[in-house]
């Protein structure tokens, strides 16, 4: 695999995998359109319509920034051509309410892979590699889930050289789950909580990074699903708890019941950017924790959240 098409390649997670694959050894092909030397294994698309947003990503001599939008099929067409890969990674946190999904889990999460199976399929790119949830399923109980797992479906009916991820919570530098919490902690004096008691398996994002390109290159991955998930187990009440004090300001956590929960996210959906909805809480009463025995892929270790939110929490 050379030319690798990133879809959602400019956001947290997107970044690190570019990095991730700038420094696997190789050479470019010949043609890309290419600025300065190529010595990376891959040659990588980034489309993107806020090419302000990939300004840390431009530097990167293998990493061409187009301007693009993913979701006009005729694009989506021609961005396919002379690709040998697709990793899809585009995915929201807050996608309205509504059945089954809500319009925006809808656009996102189930057309999105739609087009790109489409297109995939029309440009001859069978390889596609697919960023979904733990714990996505046709009855789950929020709408993110539902559509989640209506986008792995898209791709699997497609019929293409298919590798899906399931990570938890990802957490790393940049992130706007931990780091979220440890800025909160700055200016509320305690943290009445919806969902306190709520499990995670927190996974850092440069092992979800390095998992996804190991199966670029690993033919065994094709048809295959991977959880992805940290060494250890939390719960949400601990993992604010933790972000607070690690970034010098601990904060007393009060787990809310259900029905003020309830209420608390139905008004942060009138805020901007808030940080709670309601479909959160549905996703939160599936814990969002790896089966028993579950590894990374290819005999990676995963690395433990207190090993690395430190460095980025007390900055």
């Amino acid at each position: 695999m050379k030319n690798v098409l990133l879809i959602g390649g400019t956001g947290f997670l997107g970044s690190a995998i570019v990095h991730e694959l700038a420094r696997r050894p190789g050479r470019c092909l010949p043609g890309n359109p290419l600025r300065g030397p190529a010595s990376a294994e891959f040659c990588i698309t980034l489309p993107t319509r806020r090419r302000e947003r990939a300004k840390h990503l431009l530097v990167l001599p293998t990493a061409n920034v187009v301007d693009a939008d993913v979701h006009d099929p005729a694009t989506l067409a021609r961005l396919m051509t002379g690709q040998d890969a697709v990793i899809s990674l585009v995915g929201i946190l807050k996608g309205g309410e509504g059945q089954p999904y809500g319009k925006g889990f809808a656009r996102t999460h189930v057309e999105l892979p739609q087009k790109i199976a489409v297109a995939a399929k029309a440009a001859g790119v069978r390889r596609v590699l697919h960023v979904s949830a733990l714990k996505a399923a046709n009855d789950a109980p929020s709408g993110y889930l539902r559509s989640k797992a209506a986008g792995e479906a898209a791709l699997r009916d497609a019929g293409l050289d298919l590798t899906i991820f399931r990570p938890s919570v990802i957490f790393g530098r940049g992130d706007s789950f931990l780091t979220l919490f440890a800025r909160l902690a700055k200016i509320a004096p305690f943290f009445p909580l919806a969902g306190a008691d709520a499990r995670f398996q927190p996974v850092w994002v440069e092992d979800v990074a390095a998992a996804v390109a190991d199966s670029l290159l690993r033919a065994e991955s094709i048809g295959n699903t991977y959880e992805l998930c940290g060494p250890r187990q939390y719960s949400l009440r601990e993992l604010v708890a933790y972000a607070a004090a690690v970034s010098g300001h601990p904060r007393w956590v009060m787990g809310l019941p259900e029905a003020i929960a309830w209420l608390q996210a139905w008004a942060m959906e009138l805020i901007p950017n808030g940080p709670m909805t309601r479909d959160n809480i549905r996703s939160m009463r599936v814990a969002s924790v790896c089966d028993a025995g579950c590894a990374l892929p290819f005999g990676r270790k995963a690395t433990t959240l207190e090993v690395v939110a430190p460095a980025y929490l007390h900055s």
